[in-house]
């Protein structure tokens, strides 16, 4: 099973695809060579499903989910996109279709609802490969795609069988009373595998445990725990601890799908015309976005991150059959249109910067204004000196250069809590990444700009923002920072006037600080 599961994932992942494309077809493979889902399978499979919850649980945001863009589009987008569903399915029954003539309206309703998700796993991917994560697109996205999961879990609590027993009333007191035992033990389990093993032990030993033994779903208690552990500032360090385990368990579930048996030929049928109609998805979404006053650009970006059927869909129709409210072959019907939505979704989002050079005169036209704050133009005003990264040496240049007068200064970063820090200190700091092409074209440079620097912890982020700037403001001279000396050559070649290896001059520094000290003790001692 390994072995067809990696071969299958490689062939996919050289595709351009997402290796779980590969992992889904190698499961109905290994079904047609006679395997089956194996205790072992199952086990790992749930396993991937409790971190899957535990991680967003950790991510989850409530500032975030408050936005109009987020909450209103996923709200809408479910309820359009389930009447749409189940409206096909019923008219597919009345044409007697096989596979779908006999079902009732709750297991109607449940499969449409299904494939109203999109796949968290498919977004970020795609978000980490065109370095959008952190731009607003890709923000708001996630922010859908969290509120999505949400109402899959409250679906996965609400069709539970089991009747939870009277310790469930007692479990969120009991786990705010744990609260300030588990942050202590993570400020206390360092950086290497025991968080890693804290990970697994809060995830399933603690969240889902605990909520089996009170009736309740463990993959609900994995979640809560979650989300009583996200207010930890190294809550985003254990989740990407564990990020690799969870995708590795996930594989477990992909694959007991397509073990489970393959479709008929009504549910290939199905799943292929259902992954057909990914485009109106797209448009709808846009729409729904441009409605809530996003710029087009970064609607467009958004509704294509969006713009597959969703891995937690699986989930819900697998709960569902367990259940006995839907059939055994519509599970394999709903992994054939998620399998078929990436496919497509990854040409979309491939071509996606062309589409919207084609289609930007009318996409403009959806537009309402005025648009979000957070989507407006960007202006940097009388600012002479720009500084990309407010970290530590971005900060420590910021202050060198307004003691010495040379200014106004304006920092650039990429992470909202690093700005309001720096602003509360006086500091003048905007939200920008300089690997996010949306910033750039929202960007309106002074055009006596003569200084920028570019000190990210990111070497990346730096060439691209000595491209960027090369381009919007061709005379400012640039400095860099860099980590390793073939970097700093790679910045020279690029561009850049100044660039420096923080290693050697901050070893540089240390041995001329040393050396004054003991001169001066020698000298006081003479």
């Amino acid at each position: 099973m390994l072995i067809v599961a990696f071969a299958f994932g490689f062939g996919a992942n050289l595709l351009r695809l997402p290796p779980l494309v590969g992992y889904l077809i190698a499961g109905f493979t290994l079904h047609a060579l006679g395997f089956e889902a194996t205790s072992t399978v199952e086990t790992i499979a749930d396993l991937g499903v409790i971190l899957l919850l535990f991680g967003i649980g950790l991510k989850l945001k409530f500032k975030t989910l408050a936005r109009p863009e987020v909450w209103g589009a996923a709200s809408s987008f479910a309820a359009i996109a389930t009447a749409v569903a189940a409206s096909g399915i019923w008219i597919s029954g009345l044409l007697g279709l096989s596979l779908t003539r006999d079902l009732d309206l709750r297991a109607t309703l449940i499969i449409a609802l299904a494939l109203s998700f999109s796949s968290t796993v498919f977004a970020v991917k795609a978000l980490e490969r065109t370095n959008e994560t952190e731009s607003l697109a890709g923000r708001i996205a996630v922010g859908v795609l969290i509120i999505q999961d949400l109402l899959a879990v409250t679906f996965l609590v609400v069709s539970g069988a089991q009747r939870p027993s009277w310790w469930a009333l007692a479990l969120v007191p009991l786990l705010l009373v744990f609260r300030p035992v588990a942050f202590w033990l993570i400020d206390r389990s360092g950086h290497g595998e025991m968080l890693t093993l804290l990970g697994f032990t809060l995830a399933a030993g603690v969240g889902a445990e605990t909520f089996y033994l009170a009736g309740l779903k463990p993959d609900l208690g994995a979640l809560v725990i979650g989300i009583v552990l996200a207010s930890h500032p190294r809550a985003e360090e254990m989740s990407d601890r564990l990020l690799g385990f969870k995708d590795l368990f996930l594989i477990g579930f992909f694959l007991s799908i397509g073990l489970s048996g393959t479709p008929p030929m009504a549910g290939w049928i199905v799943g292929l015309a259902v992954a057909i109609l990914i485009p109106t998805r797209s448009f709808t979404l846009l729409w729904l976005f441009t409605r809530l006053r996003l710029r087009s650009r970064t609607a467009l970006h958004a509704s294509l991150t969006l713009s597959t059927y969703s891995e937690f869909g699986l989930i819900v129709v697998a709960a569902a059959v367990a259940a006995g409210d839907v059939e055994q072959p519509w599970l394999a019907t709903v992994g054939v249109a998620v399998a078929g939505s990436f496919v497509l979704a990854s040409v979309n989002n491939s071509a996606r910067y062309r589409v919207y050079d084609r289609l930007a005169v009318f996409l403009s036209r959806l537009e309402r204004q005025p648009t979000v704050p957070d989507d407006a133009i960007i202006e940097f005003g009388p600012a002479r000196v720009l500084i990309f990264g407010m970290g530590r040496i971005g900060m420590g240049a910021y202050d060198e250069l307004v003691k010495n007068h040379r200014g106004p200064v304006v920092g650039v970063d990429r992470n909202v809590d690093v700005g309001m820090k720096h602003q509360r200190a006086g500091r003048t700091v905007i939200r920008g990444d300089a690997l996010d092409r949306d910033f750039w074209e929202r960007v309106q440079f002074h055009p006596d700009v003569e200084l920028v620097i570019a000190a990210t912890s990111n070497h990346v982020a730096n060439l691209e923002c000595v491209r960027r700037i090369r381009e919007y403001l061709p005379n400012a001279r640039i400095a860099a920072a860099a980590t390793y000396p073939d970097q700093v050559a790679e910045l020279h070649d690029s561009g850049v006037d100044i660039a420096r290896n923080l290693y050697e001059e901050a070893g540089q520094a240390l041995a001329d600080d040393a050396a004054a000290t003991l001169w001066a003790d020698e000298a006081t001692s003479d």
